[in-house]
């Protein structure tokens, strides 16, 4: 898979390193890791490959890292590991993730992934994506709950195309600090890139298109336990969006702060339900995942 952007007015002079670094954030590629792509000429601007890492990189100029081949597929291989497995047939499966794990390997992060979890355990998985096999959606390291993988190519496309039709019910339980004035309501802010922090999400003019539906649970002296139903899925929408209203997440170390008399050591956000039309059946199917031990203790101490 090839990556190709065309800088902005805004990124121009950026070293192309860091530059890079940014885009691919999502991707979880590390710097060090794009500096030795850079060396090796698998970066190219207006078509000619460029070594240098420390070039400041101009306006309108058009750059492409190369597919990465060979270098990622060490990354995938196949582990015994324990799996949560809240429903499965020929064409998928759904697993509840525990907070602490990655979806899939990164250069910093080799092993112990959901996917080689997945590699062990089944037969097939879809090569729609051949760096992550299966994978049709991801949550982050610290969130915990339900997602869906896929074992064909159909299937895969099939759940894909919910997601991005907003199809898919994904409902979220999150505990923020702060009282949150209505009871329910819409986040309807768009999720670029802060241009402050080109490693922080932000919620920005130019961004794109974000939707969080919350309903309040439960208040409690200074802090709201919510449930959400998300319409899209933006990198760290959650976060993002119940920060820039005052009322940032539990845990949440980016976006947030620790908050030590709780003991929570990861974002309090929780994947409750996730439900989709089945490819196969057409039925429409739902999964859940109950509150993990950890964000309850946390709301025990707030009663």
């Amino acid at each position: 898979m090839d990556y190709n952007f065309i800088v902005s007015e805004e990124e121009k002079g950026e070293r192309l390193d860091v530059y890079l670094h940014n885009k691919l954030l999502a991707q979880e590629i590390s710097r060090s890791h794009i500096q030795k792509l850079i060396r090796n000429k698998k970066v190219l601007i207006n078509g000619i490959a460029k070594s240098e890492c420390h070039y400041k990189i101009k306006q309108k100029e058009e750059i492409i890292l190369l597919d990465r081949g060979s270098e990622q597929n060490y990354l995938i291989k196949a582990e015994s590991i324990s799996l949560n497995i809240v429903y499965e047939d020929e064409h998928l499966i759904v697993i509840d993730k525990p907070a602490g794990m990655i979806v899939h390997p990164t250069d910093g992060n080799r092993s112990g992934t959901l996917l080689q979890g997945l590699l062990a355990h089944c037969r097939n998985l879809s090569t729609i994506n051949p760096q992550r096999p299966g994978i049709v959606h991801r949550l982050d390291k610290d969130t915990s709950g339900v997602l869906v993988a896929a074992k064909d190519n159909q299937t895969h496309q099939n759940l894909a195309a919910q997601f991005k039709n907003r199809k898919v019910l994904r409902k979220y339980i999150i505990l923020v600090k702060g009282l949150v004035r209505f009871d329910e309501g819409v986040i309807e802010q768009p999720i670029g890139r802060d241009f402050r922090n080109r490693q922080k999400m932000a919620v920005v003019i130019n961004g794109k298109e974000a939707i969080t539906f919350y309903k309040v649970i439960q208040r409690y002296s200074d802090h709201t336990l919510l449930e959400l139903n998300l319409k899209t899925g933006r990198t760290h929408q959650i976060r993002v969006h119940f920060a820039y209203l005052g009322y940032p997440v539990v845990g949440d170390k980016t976006y947030g702060k620790r908050e030590k008399d709780l003991v929570l050591f990861r974002q309090a956000v929780h994947s409750s339900e996730l439900g989709f039309y089945h490819p196969e059946s057409k039925e429409f199917v739902k999964f859940c995942s109950p509150l993990p031990e950890d964000i309850q203790a946390a709301i025990r101490k707030l009663c």
